[in-house]
């Protein structure tokens, strides 16, 4: 049986400021109601794979945990990155940890922030790939071109591989090609055995790691050292963070793929785009008569060819054309449709401001809930917090501010120094600066606060962890 690899990472910056570096793409809903990450597992073919194993960086993990748990989907595990070392190490995690046990599954590596629209397609070219992995090939997906797109590399197809009574299964990899230019693009359409390198892979955890220590020895030691001894938390697998480190960073391609001779493509047809940049958003969303595609509460009158994303206010269109418009709710992007590739260079310079919107959504998920920033000034902060039922806060003091809670819906459990009360709608309290608090949700339903910070200093660092059930370090603002 496949075990499915989902891969978690990538900062999701060309998509801002939709998408942050703490609250990548893969975590949006792009015109569904599921996010990319949720589309990626709800796709797997039932009963047919083993519980996907993630492999997502240390700063995601409660986003991951809770995606999974809104649509009620057990993970195999989920491998905490303490940084992103590329797909080649993180893969290498994977199959060792499928390994552990003397096992040698099947590995699907999926990238967990990929569009695909038909899933059908998707499923059998899966099945074509499992011929060819028991058969100890290396596979990769490739993307059938509809088009001589410059934003992807291309692989191209050698020799055919074997038949079965439906067909070819796939080929020998002839060569994996960087991005091309117009030219070149169009002529490896014209040719018909070039297609759009996808990023999906299937094979043995075996053959993986073996053809890795072949041509990346010094990969597959740091990543062996960071298993050796994993330590379990929550759901979550943490790996010896300074032996992971110690990895180069590299891709699968450049590590294994473009060397070893077991590589071998199957053709995908299935509708698939890697969003990586609003031009390829728009082209997945359903459009209306005049070619616009919207997300959210948009109206839009004599305006053509457009993509506006409202998350939250309403937003409207006047007599405009080839625009991207995204309003969030601490940042607004305006800019024309063919400059949506450029999108990462604004990034940077907003980086060089060091500005936290380009880090983080006014908006943050927690492991117990979430809060959303609503208003802030010089010695305040204002924040609207959802504690789900059953969840507790950590046990913590703040050296610098004072803190005033008021109860919107359900009832929340206070703890103030030695003193307990429970506190329902409309009632409040007041926790002054260095005395040490905790808010639980009893109840069965969300419990809604407004917290208001006064003081100081209101970075989210000024926590001291006493007690926590969510085995967070004493100063993780996570």
């Amino acid at each position: 049986m496949i075990l499915p690899v989902i891969l978690c990472g990538g900062s999701g910056t060309r998509l801002w400021p939709m998408s942050r570096e703490c609250y990548p793409k893969q975590f949006l809903q792009l015109g569904s109601e599921y996010t990319l990450l949720q589309e990626t597992l709800l796709r797997l073919e039932p009963d047919s794979h083993q519980a996907a194993l993630l492999i997502c960086n240390e700063a995601h993990r409660f986003i991951c945990a809770e995606q999974m748990r809104t649509i009620g989907y057990q993970a195999g595990g989920i491998i905490l990155e303490p940084e992103g070392r590329n797909t080649a190490p993180a893969i290498a995690l994977a199959a060792l940890q499928a390994r552990k046990n003397g096992e040698d599954p099947i590995l699907l590596v999926l990238a967990s922030d990929h569009f695909i629209g038909d899933v059908t397609a998707f499923r059998h070219s899966i099945k074509q790939g499992l011929a060819l992995a028991n058969r100890g090939k290396l596979v990769t997906f490739g993307i059938t071109p509809d088009c001589a797109h410059t934003g992807y590399g291309y692989i191209q197809c050698g020799s055919p591989i074997a038949h079965d009574p439906e067909g070819t299964l796939g080929a020998e990899v002839a060569a994996f090609i960087e991005k091309p230019d117009a030219e070149v693009a169009e002529r490896y359409l014209k040719a018909g055995n070039y297609l759009w390198n996808s990023g999906l892979f299937l094979f043995k955890a075996s053959d993986y790691l073996n053809e890795l220590a072949k041509y990346r020895p010094d990969i597959v030691q740091a990543c062996e050292q960071a298993m050796a001894a994993p330590q379990p938390d929550l759901d979550f697998i943490r790996v010896n963070r300074e032996a992971f480190l110690a990895a180069p960073s590299e891709s699968i391609d450049y590590a294994v793929m473009e060397h070893t001779r077991h590589a071998a493509v199957v053709p995908m047809n299935a509708n698939w785009n890697d969003i990586g940049s609003f031009e390829a958003l728009w082209q997945t969303l359903d459009k209306d008569s005049h070619n616009n595609a919207h997300i959210g509460n948009v109206t839009a009158l004599n305006t053509r060819d457009n993509l506006v994303l409202a998350q939250e206010r309403l937003v409207a269109t006047v007599g405009v054309q080839d625009l991207v418009v995204v309003d969030t709710k601490d940042a607004l992007l305006v800019a024309h449709r063919s400059q949506s590739q450029t999108i990462k260079t604004l990034v940077d310079e907003l980086k060089s401001r060091a500005l936290s919107e380009v880090t983080e959504h006014r908006e943050v998920y927690r492991p117990w809930g979430k809060y959303d920033i609503v208003d802030q000034g010089e010695r305040f902060l204002v924040k609207r917090i959802t504690v789900r039922p059953g969840h507790s806060l950590s046990r913590q003091l703040h050296y610098h501010r004072a803190e005033h809670w008021v109860v919107v819906s359900g009832t929340g459990l206070v703890e103030i120094g030695d003193e307990r009360r429970l506190l329902s709608e409309d009632q409040s309290v007041f926790i002054p600066a260095t005395v040490v608090h905790r808010l639980s949700n009893p109840g069965k339903v969300d419990l809604q606060l407004i917290e208001v910070q006064s003081g100081s200093y209101l970075g989210e660092d000024d926590i001291v962890r006493f007690e926590d059930d969510y085995t967070r370090g004493t100063h993780d603002v996570r």
